[in-house]
């Protein structure tokens, strides 16, 4: 399980992990208009699926990089919600992967901030699973069915190897770019597309608030 907010003491380093070299884009993008983050902050591209994201996150993480490092997952998702619209946001509780399930660090606080930093987009919070490719049609149900909210390849593999390299803050956000009624084969998928990837680019502020949240003390 991820670590709650720490006492104060240095600043706490984040890495934000993304596959795609567009997701990379929209976090970059979105770095001049977030204003100052609370402590050094780098944005990772790991390449597509969970071995990629496994290897890229352990490589980062065992490169002399301060220890307790935040790490969050983001990028885009499959809803699997009926009602789903492409640029919603998701928020992963708990991440679902290969082994046990992991707990995510200031779910809550991470929602709010995306709500205030995204106005009129839905936040959706709770249960992100896994899958080692796209997924359409049945296999999107089979997922709803287990209680999962939004599917992508990453982020599970990404903050089970974080974790490994040591207890430290962990933390999932994806934007929605298909869902079950706006499926990636339909037409739409262009303007769908769009509209994540400028939410993508929005993020930011509520990242660096839930980032600044860990230099808190515990209550």
């Amino acid at each position: 399980m991820g670590d709650g907010p720490r006492p104060p003491g240095p600043p706490v380093p984040l890495l934000i992990a993304c596959a795609l070299g567009i997701e990379r884009l929209a976090l970059r993008s979105g770095r001049g208009r977030a204003g100052g983050a609370p402590g050094p902050v780098s944005v990772l591209r790991t390449g597509m699926g969970p071995r990629a994201a496994d290897a890229a996150v352990t490589r980062a993480l065992g490169g002399g990089r301060p220890p307790g490092t935040a790490v969050l997952a983001s990028g885009f998702c499959a809803g699997l919600a009926p009602g789903m619209h492409p640029g919603d946001l998701v928020v992963a509780d708990e991440t679902r992967g290969a082994g046990a399930p992991t707990a995510c660090t200031g779910t809550g606080l991470l929602a709010e901030a995306l709500v205030r930093a995204v106005p009129g987009r839905t936040v959706h919070t709770g249960p992100l699973t896994c899958s080692a490719h796209v997924v359409r049609g049945h296999e999107r149900a089979e997922l709803r069915a287990t209680g999962a909210i939004a599917v992508d390849m990453e982020s599970a593999a990404t903050l089970g190897a974080a974790l490994r390299s040591g207890p430290r803050p962990v933390a999932a956000v994806r934007v929605v770019v298909d869902a079950p009624e706006h499926e990636l084969v339909r037409i739409g998928t262009i303007h769908g597309g769009i509209s994540a990837f400028r939410v993508l680019c929005a993020v930011l502020p509520a990242f660096y608030e839930w980032h600044r949240s860990l230099l808190l003390p515990r209550r």
